[in-house]
């Protein structure tokens, strides 16, 4: 009896922790499954922002959605969305309600850790063709080396004709690679750190090897520019107009004898922008405007024109009330103060291969849902916009409601590292933010590591915010 007394009393005063796919019916796992599809095949086939714009405008038009420019007057129930120079992306559905009352969104971003070239990349050495890259935002080095990679991007004419590359993602493409040291010569290299085991100026990639035939210096450089001319009729000085990103060419996959679990590249910050701009697509007419914030620029602080901190976000903000109730002084500020917004970015999760830097009572796990996150920032909160407990409990009370599997965490041991969203940006603009993620392992890697499950329940709670029931 005390036993039983005590069991009853410990269920109803404790925090749940337990695996998701105990409580998991067939018919619920039938559907975690059949959405994890077409989440494969988007990040197997969306690899740069470019290309996740090119996908999102695709599938936004075939849910009848139209660019915000092509519509005169906005009504309850009109779905629109509006392309960023081919970079980022925001999609809307009109609410019932005025919008001074504010929106409800989701703001997720589309880059993720890369290669880019320098704007001189192409050399020859030892007569190998190779191209010189800077690294795109935080990535372990020595993760790129021995890899196959593939090339994206656009390139700008001297006639401004702009020039779309995609080699390396076919089975009948090249690929290309960074070749690393052999153990047998790397004594040296084994004593430095990870850190500086492979120094950024080493990421160079191979690309060529046979010589152009005739009494000239850099031959094999010359039969590289050659194949490239006849292929996309560049020449060496349109690199410097040129966004070229060198990328993981591996496909996603299942990962495990069971297949709970997906790995592949890009899933920073994908599987969230995936989730969020599927759940708008299930909105009828909301009850609030809804907003799917898709951004640029994140792993490198969110700057640039279409970076979360630009002003094309309120750019079309604007073009939404110039065509709803009309737009004036103030209107603005007064709708984002009563806004709610979700930063869906993902998080850490636990590794158990490297326990010593988890509190494990305070990290997310795989299968037990998506995340929330009331502050990131350094050490001391450094950075974070923490969230408030009204906003918090406002979220977690929709979740248990609707029976959203969802953890709260931090990531890591106070000081061990940190790490940043878009969530401050935008709370700048006096709007209630909270991150609330997908759990990733290896995120940062060429190969990150997701729950199927929790991919899955975090496009339940994106649906369930947009809605607002």
């Amino acid at each position: 009896m005390e036993k039983k007394q005590a069991e009853i009393l410990k269920e109803k005063l404790f925090k749940p922790k337990k695996n998701g796919w105990e409580n998991t019916s067939k018919e619920e796992r039938k559907k975690i499954l059949e959405f994890s599809k077409g989440y494969i095949d988007f990040i197997s086939n969306s690899k740069t922002e470019r290309e996740c714009v090119k996908s999102f405008d695709k599938i936004l038009k075939e849910n009848g959605f139209k660019n915000i420019d092509e519509t005169e007057n906005l009504k309850p129930g009109d779905r629109i969305y509006y392309i960023n120079r081919e970079k980022n992306i925001y999609a809307s559905i009109i609410g019932e309600e005025d919008p001074e009352k504010g929106f409800n969104m989701i703001g997720a971003h589309i880059d993720s850790p890369r290669l880019d070239l320098k704007p001189n990349p192409l050399y020859e050495d030892t007569e190998l063709a190779m191209l010189k890259t800077h690294y795109y935002g935080g990535i372990k080095k020595y993760q790129w080396v021995n890899i196959p990679l593939s090339m994206h991007g656009v390139i700008i004419k001297s006639n401004n004709e702009k020039v779309y590359i995609n080699i390396g993602e076919k089975e009948e493409d090249p690929t290309f690679t960074i070749a690393d040291l052999l153990p047998h010569l790397a004594s040296k290299q084994d004593k430095k750190t990870l850190e500086n085991g492979i120094e950024g100026e080493d990421l160079n990639i191979l690309v060529g090897s046979i010589p152009f035939e005739g009494d000239i210096d850099e031959k094999v450089k010359l039969n590289i520019l050659n194949i490239l001319n006849e292929k996309f009729g560049i020449t060496e000085t349109d690199f410097v107009s040129a966004e070229i990103e060198f990328v993981p060419s591996m496909k996603a996959r299942d990962l495990g004898f069971d297949r709970s679990m997906i790995a592949g590249y890009g899933q920073d910050d994908r599987v969230c922008a995936y989730t969020a701009l599927e759940a708008l697509l299930t909105i009828q007419t909301p009850k609030r405007t809804s907003i799917c914030i898709l951004a640029d620029k994140e792993e490198i602080g969110s700057m640039g024109n279409t970076g979360m901190s630009s002003r094309s976000f309120e750019h079309f903000i604007d073009k939404i009330l110039e065509k709803t109730t009309g737009n004036r002084t103030g209107l603005k500020d007064k709708i984002f103060s009563h806004s709610r917004l979700l930063s869906a970015d993902v998080t850490g999760a636990y590794n158990p291969n490297f326990s010593e830097i988890y509190e494990k009572n305070n990290e997310s796990y795989l299968n037990h849902g998506i995340s929330i996150i009331k502050y990131t920032g350094t050490a001391s909160k450094g950075g974070a916009s923490d969230a408030n407990a009204e906003f918090v409990g406002y979220v977690r009370n929709l979740f248990e409601k609707n029976s959203i599997a969802y953890q709260v965490s931090e990531m890591g041991k106070i000081g061990i590292g940190g790490g940043g969203t878009i969530a401050y940006i935008l709370a700048d603009k006096g709007i209630d933010v909270l991150d609330c993620g997908v759990p990733v392992l290896s995120m940062h890697s060429p190969y990150e590591i997701s729950s199927k499950f929790d991919i899955y329940n975090a496009y339940k709670a994106y649906t369930v915010f947009y809605k607002d029931e």
